[in-house]
């Protein structure tokens, strides 16, 4: 038998042996989360439950996947102790891998179990049993379909079918109708919600005249299955004893329902999540799933992990200062186990470059004193945010990862402005007059070869003879032609060739709508786009610019590469969001400045500012031994402006972190009652709370 007891702390312990009957399990950043759910499930097994009694709902199936595997090395270890160890760190043996038909757990994703229950009873809501299933490509490329049936999208003005899919998938993981997601999410769209909700009608019907599914359906018809059916829902009710979700407050309308369908026999539902790292509404997940859960099982019972194995005492006592401030939360205090060490650092920069310079100096200082670059990580609230440490970090040869998303140079959007700018420097590279035209309405592969054949020869883009060239076009191309003309008479008008000036007349251009039409988050790449305009004030010229941005590119993939294998050791430079779940030794901060962090689009409702507060307290629990916030007093480029520190660094208590390269500590201000004791603009941020 396993001595849980032993094997546990006290908080995990009571999870794992008193967890029947409704239970919310406040995890904490770095309680244990997995371990428990762990036990928990090998407790049941030992206590005689039949293992496809118990459902494991995870969001991921790594998660998934690590957490069986851990039950198999536990219930390995029970029977032979010669076997597996249960410690997390522990190699994994093929031997236990831990599949369903191996264990006998129903284990997986929402999606995953979806799809097995579905196979069997797909019938029932009119598909076959072998029905497939549409990956994300294929769903858009059928919305584009319908789009085309209904005569949407001939327009730049109309959307592309990215968009149009999110703004589908959203309302059905929400549950909500299509105009609330256009109210709430895209209200520069509302104009045409008649023609969205045509558009997933024939999209609904298309996928069941074929006999296909999309991810959202893999929810959504199990769930529908559930409500019509009772004979089905009484069936799974009374198979599945046992329920437990992991990441709880990550759920949308959807997940939440059938999680409340499956476990209403036996009402045996332990839900694991922290809702001070719920920070993906952008994916329809809703966190009243979590702070209402006691609403709607009276009965409930709560436990908290905060015993936190991960970080300092220090940067805890940091981390429970910034959450405290949100009011819509369930309260919890992280305490440490580890040795105490080096408060976190609040490091107060010049501008934007010298952020970049210091990091990348830091970095090289720790890796020269025995810290692994994979132990390092760089996060920031914004992709654009990483623009000048990345190429600041490969003149240094310093190898990294880039989560969430490519490299700043490696983007497409990116690399479109950059065609442009090549054009204006070199009229005869053909490869970048071929990715500029094929953006245009028309113009395919044969239309724009015959162009560039035409232009290739002139001197410069002042030379270009449009009318000519349009005289041998057929309609279609000749517009698409006219608008690039159009634009890049724009160009023309930069007279210096000056990198910035010629990077907000392509953002002044027809380009943006371009972009709006093929990428559901168009906003944030045009977010990307100004911060490269505003960098490229300090290049000398154009060549310099184009020059440093090649190489930049080439440069941090060839470190990748050279870097690649066994042997590897990257820093990481990721968004906060695709940094939940990691830890690292030393953790970076960039931009705590306020309109960078937080976002300033956040500023129009209190639910979304206690979002990124919630964002802040993920990024500050990733660190292990060192935090380090970055502050740049200037933006950078020609046209720099002044920047105020972050509202959230504001609210903090005097003492939790301490303050390096500043003048004066102008922006620590003492957590008071009274607002008069905190500078002017922290007090207008704060009135503008009340006022929310």
């Amino acid at each position: 038998m396993t001595d849980f007891k032993s094997e546990l702390n006290d908080e995990q312990y009571r999870v794992v042996t008193e967890g029947d009957g409704p239970c919310l399990v406040l995890a904490g950043a770095g309680s244990g989360k997995t371990r428990t759910i762990t036990y928990r499930v090998a407790y049941l097994l030992e206590r005689g439950v039949s293992p496809e009694r118990i459902l494991l709902l995870t969001f991921t199936n790594k998660a998934a996947d690590e957490m069986l595997r851990r039950v198999a090395s536990l219930r390995a270890k029970r029977s032979n102790p010669d076997e597996i160890a249960s410690s997390p760190s522990a190699p994994r043996n093929d031997k236990m891998s831990p599949r369903n038909d191996r264990l006998g757990i129903w284990g997986g994703t929402f999606h995953s179990i979806g799809y097995r229950i579905l196979r069997q009873y797909a019938a029932r809501l009119g598909y076959r049993q072998d029905f497939s299933i549409l990956d994300a490509s294929d769903s858009k490329d059928l919305v584009k379909i319908c789009m085309k049936e209904e005569g949407a999208g001939d327009t730049k003005a109309f959307p592309g079918p990215g968009t149009v899919h999110g703004i589908i998938s959203f309302a059905t993981n929400a549950q909500i109708s299509i105009d609330e997601v256009l109210d709430w999410k895209y209200p520069q769209h509302e104009k045409y919600g008649e023609q969205f909700r045509l558009i997933a009608d024939r999209y609904e019907a298309k996928k069941r005249t074929a006999q296909v599914m999309d991810f959202d359906d893999l929810l959504l018809n199990v769930v529908r299955l559930f409500e019509q059916y009772q004979d089905i829902r009484d069936y799974f009710a009374e198979q599945f004893q046992y329920v437990l979700v992991d990441e709880y407050q990550d759920t949308n309308a959807l997940q939440s329902r059938l999680v409340d369908l499956v476990s209403a026999k036996h009402r045996n539902i332990l839900v694991v999540g922290d809702d001070a790292q719920s920070i993906y509404s952008f994916r329809a997940a809703d966190i009243q799933n979590i702070l209402s859960f006691e609403k709607r099982y009276p009965d409930a019972k709560i436990f908290k992990l905060e015993t936190n194995y991960r970080s300092t005492p220090e940067i805890l006592n940091f981390a429970n200062e910034i959450i405290g401030n949100n009011k819509k939360q369930y309260h919890k205090e992280l305490r440490g186990v580890n040795t105490s060490l080096e408060k976190p650092e609040l490091k107060t920069f010049s501008d934007t470059a010298e952020e970049a310079r210091e990091i990348t100096r830091h970095i090289l200082d720790l890796k020269r004193t025995g810290t692994t670059l994979a132990n390092i990580a760089v996060l920031f609230r914004s992709s654009f945010h990483s623009q000048e440490l990345e190429m600041e970090l490969a003149r240094n040869n310093i190898p990294y990862d880039y989560r969430g998303g490519l490299r700043f140079f490696e983007r497409a959007h990116v690399k479109d402005v950059l065609a442009y700018l090549r054009l204006a420097h070199n009229p005869k590279d053909t490869m970048a007059w071929m990715r500029v035209l094929y953006m245009y309405d028309g113009i395919g592969p044969q239309t724009a070869a015959k162009i560039v054949e035409r232009v290739v020869e002139i001197p410069d883009l002042k030379s270009v003879d449009t009318e000519r060239i349009a005289a041998g076009l057929p309609a279609r191309a000749n517009a698409g032609w006219q608008q690039f003309a159009y634009d890049m008479a724009r160009l023309r008008d930069v007279t210096d060739n000056a990198p910035s000036g010629l990077i907000n007349a392509v953002l002044a251009s027809s380009y943006k709508d371009i972009l709006a039409k093929e990428h559901e988050d168009h906003k944030e790449r045009m977010e990307d786009l100004e911060q490269m305009a505003r960098f490229a004030e300090r290049a000398p010229d154009l060549g310099n610019f184009l020059g440093e941005a090649t190489l930049t590119e080439s440069h941090s993939a060839r470190l990748a590469r050279d870097t690649a294998g066994a042997t590897a050791d990257r820093a990481i430079l990721s968004t906060i969001h695709q940094a939940k779940g990691l830890e690292w030794d030393v953790v970076f901060i960039l931009r705590m400045a306020a309109g960078m962090f937080p976002n300033e689009r956040a500023l129009s409702s209190a639910e979304e500012i206690e979002e990124e507060r919630r964002l802040f307290y993920v990024a500050a629990t990733r660190a292990r031994r060192e935090l380090i916030l970055c502050y740049p007093l200037l933006a950078g480029g020609e046209n720099s402006y002044l920047l105020q520190p972050s509202p959230f660094i504001a609210e903090l208590p005097e003492g939790v972190f301490k303050e390096v390269d500043a003048d004066e500590p102008r922006y620590v201000a003492e957590k008071t009652s009274a607002q008069k004791d905190k500078p002017v603009w922290a007090r207008e941020f704060l009135k503008t709370l009340d006022e929310l």
